[in-house]
């Protein structure tokens, strides 16, 4: 493929993040093709998540059968999750996008030829769910490394939190729009539409200049490259236990579609359209964390930290609402707390990482962020059909609480910190400082 316009000229100077404003990595061409095309394809991708999740609810009657469904998506990230970051590390990272983004259209035009020939069955869906998350496992660390390699480190964090705020704008418009066509017309439209959604990003990714990419250095074939990966992580204190961090409220928090499929149904009494409305408001949160998170150049540990214990109480709180308008209401801070914590953990795992080593180090984040799926889908939709949405959604906030509070205390006492509670001025301060090293006798001072 010809590199178009620009080749054989030299890359653009990076860019730097002496001045970050929301939307500073649109001044990068590559970048706004990228955003154009996923925004596209991010509409649709909601929509099928919709549909499926109803059509699954229809033909079973059970929040656990779309635990299910969630589980077997995401099932692949457990088993493959790693190999999927040594291929991104390997080869050339927007051939191999060009590919994954083909076999994930198809699957979703399959789904809609089931659907609306009308032989679906729930096992279609199930194995249809299983080949998404086989495509998903190489596409996405390729697609969160790619990022680095448009805008360069100066604008990653800024153009992580883009990427974000797009696919969570998508879903202010995918689950509405699915609804709609459920009612209408039936989930298979929404399947095809999804499907035939992904020609955007591959047009796009077709119409990149190659010269204006600063790929990092491919690493070459050899053996032991997993455990290379794993060992770099497990010596690197603030990459392991933010990825801890992130297996927990991966697996145990980000099941909205098992809690609001429940609510809906079981304590609303409602249908598709207010199920396709509650993710809209949980959405428009989501853009605005992302949004916030695009904003700043940098954020601490403590930040990403604060939000995922945030996040879990927002879960408890919602789940506690007597009404429907008020439990409408609170998805919006679940969205934001949700967001970002899922971007500035993204963010800050990928500017931290060696860039031979990205790739790998990403996959491993994916792979406990959603390959907790196929433990967490079934064991909050076991534990919300057993004894109710309420309970299982206060059980996934309050798992989500503990592990962001265990990580502080861990991250805490590594970094030789203590809590300190003072009061000045009628104030109370909370903050965490050095502790005290303690005075060794017989010892000068320094």
């Amino acid at each position: 493929m010809s590199p178009g316009p620009g080749a054989g000229s030299a890359p653009p100077a990076p860019l730097t993040t002496d001045k970050i404003s929301t939307f500073s990595s649109f001044r990068v061409r590559n970048y706004r093709i990228h955003f154009l095309g996923s925004a596209v394809s991010n509409i649709g991708t909601w929509m099928q998540r919709i549909a499926q999740d109803w059509l699954v609810h229809e033909l079973t009657d059970s929040a656990a059968a779309v635990g299910i469904t969630m589980a077997l998506q995401f099932l692949p990230f457990l088993l493959f999750g790693l190999y999927g970051g040594v291929l991104a590390d390997r080869v050339d990272k927007r051939r191999l996008l060009i590919g994954t983004q083909t076999a994930l259209g198809i699957t979703g035009v399959l789904l809609a030829v089931l659907t609306l020939s009308g032989v679906v069955e729930v096992w279609h869906v199930y194995a249809l769910s299983f080949a998404v998350g086989l495509a998903t496992v190489v596409d996405n660390p390729a697609r969160q490394t790619f990022v680095s390699d448009m805008v360069g480190p100066g604008l990653l964090r800024n153009a992580v939190s883009l990427n974000s705020a797009n696919f969570q704008s998508a879903r202010l418009v995918g689950p509405a729009v699915a609804g709609v066509v459920i009612t209408s017309v039936g989930a298979g439209w929404a399947f095809l539409y999804n499907g035939l959604s992904f020609i955007a990003p591959i047009v796009g990714l077709c119409l990149m200049r190659t010269s204006e990419l600063t790929p990092a250095e491919r690493v070459p074939r050899s053996k032991g490259q997993l455990r290379e990966g794993l060992r770099y992580v497990g010596g690197r204190p603030d990459l392991l236990w933010m990825i801890v961090l992130v297996g927990f409220i991966g697996t145990f928090g980000f099941n909205a579609a098992i809690w609001l499929v429940a609510f809906t149904d079981r304590v609303f009494d409602s249908g598709a359209g207010t199920y396709g409305l509650l993710n809209s408001v949980m959405a428009a949160g989501s853009v605005a964390g992302a949004l916030l998170a695009a904003r700043r150049g940098s954020r601490r540990m403590r930040f990403t930290v604060a939000a995922g214990a945030a996040f879990g109480l927002a879960l408890m709180v919602a789940a506690l609402s007597p009404v429907f308008w008020l439990f409408a209401v609170l998805m919006f801070p679940v969205g934001l707390t949700a967001l970002m914590f899922q971007v500035t953990a993204n963010s800050s795992i990928q500017v931290a990482s060696d860039p031979a080593m990205r790739g790998r180090v990403i996959s491993l984040f994916m792979m406990v962020f959603v390959g907790g799926t196929p433990i967490g889908g079934p064991l909050m939709g076991w534990l919300t059909d057993e004894f109710g949405a309420r309970i299982g959604m206060i059980a996934g906030g309050a798992i989500c609480l503990g592990g962001a509070v265990g990580v502080a205390l861990v991250l805490a006492r590594i970094g030789g910190l203590r809590l300190q509670i003072t009061l000045r001025d009628g104030r109370r301060r909370v903050a965490l400082v050095p502790r005290e090293v303690p005075a060794i006798p017989g010892a000068r001072p320094a």
